[in-house]
């Protein structure tokens, strides 16, 4: 592979990695400080009055994905997002004010491109520090290693990892529980449980299409990945589910499952060429023949919503079940 197309990937699976953060600990209401590892069994809430806000109970003590404790004293005040993801789950809860420094590739919603910029695929150590954050939060793309170095020089940082629906779910359950903002979470929260209901509800009794996804040129998504748990909730069959993790393909192999459904990443393209991914499919040799182009079924999923697990995941799910099953999901 070209040095160029490699950044591009390298990009890409780290901007999604760099969404691919927040999973751990759910919403607990005055429980007790519970004390978790990765994604977190949140203690059962005590019956409360419907009318009454979800609060924290600090000090409120809990474990992020790489097994470090942490205990906040109270919510945090100054807060810094590495990840595009984790970004959009903070600003879904209420939190401008508190964010004080975003990744280069926060762009959404519109008041994250105005927040101060800490870095790419590696986060500027010097901005990071002179924002004074009370937190740094940080998910996949940021190796163990990395996060250790952050701690070692006094930069109090929190990892988390969903890969599934439920794990972004609880990462945004996490946040709530983190900052106090329980209420604004649920909200989220319900959205997103009440999409996917309806989606399943939508495509019970339909048939199983066997699907293909290709978030940036070249490559897919097999099984234990988010993504892949998108296509099969959809009522999709992953003709890459044979393999695990996010792979580079390979275009006869693609051609032998002829999928009935091709979808893909809506405004991807080439970092060499800058030939949209659409493009690139249908000028594939013996990928015509496929039983998806030949019926049309190549559909673009919004780039965003798929490559960024936060809560716009619902909006995903939504277009991808409507690509796959459109007599069935409106």
């Amino acid at each position: 592979m070209k040095l160029g197309n490699w950044k591009r990937i390298l990009s890409v699976l780290t901007i999604m990695a760099l969404s691919l953060t927040v999973m751990a600990c759910g919403g607990a209401n005055t429980a007790k400080p519970a004390e978790t590892q990765g994604q977190v069994e949140t203690p059962a809430p005590e019956a409360k009055p419907a009318d009454q806000e979800l609060k924290t109970t600090y000090p409120l003590k809990l474990k992020d994905a790489t097994g470090q404790e942490f205990t906040f004293e109270k919510a945090p005040e100054r807060i810094v997002s590495v990840s595009p993801a984790d970004t959009e789950m903070l600003f879904a809860i209420g939190l401008d004010k508190e964010i004080v420094g975003v990744s280069d590739h926060d762009d959404y919603p519109a008041a994250a491109a105005t927040k101060p910029k800490m870095g790419g695929l590696e986060p500027n150590v010097e901005a990071i520090i002179a924002a004074k954050p009370d937190v740094v939060f940080t998910g996949i793309a940021m190796k163990d290693e990395a996060v250790n170095k952050f701690r070692d020089m006094g930069i109090r940082t929190f990892k988390l990892d969903p890969k599934s629906y439920d794990g972004v779910i609880n990462s945004v359950e996490t946040y709530g529980l983190i900052t106090d903002r329980q209420a604004d979470a649920k909200k989220v929260t319900d959205h997103m449980k009440k999409v996917r209901e309806d989606v399943q509800a939508s495509v019970k009794d339909a048939p199983k299409k066997n699907v293909y996804m290709e978030f940036s040129p070249g490559w897919t998504v097999g099984s234990g990945e988010y993504m892949h748990e998108l296509l099969e909730i959809a009522g999709g069959v992953n003709v890459a589910a044979d393999q695990t993790g996010w792979f580079q393909i390979n275009e006869e192999m693609i051609i032998k499952k002829n999928p009935d459904v091709i979808l893909y990443a809506k405004g991807m393209q080439d970092f060499e060429t800058n030939k949209p991914l659409e493009t690139i499919i249908r000028e594939r040799k013996g990928w015509s023949e496929m039983n998806a182009l030949k019926n049309n079924q190549l559909i673009g999923i919004e780039d965003d919503t798929i490559s960024r697990p936060g809560p716009r995941l619902a909006d995903a799910l939504l277009s991808i079940a409507k690509a796959i099953h459109p007599d069935q999901v409106k």
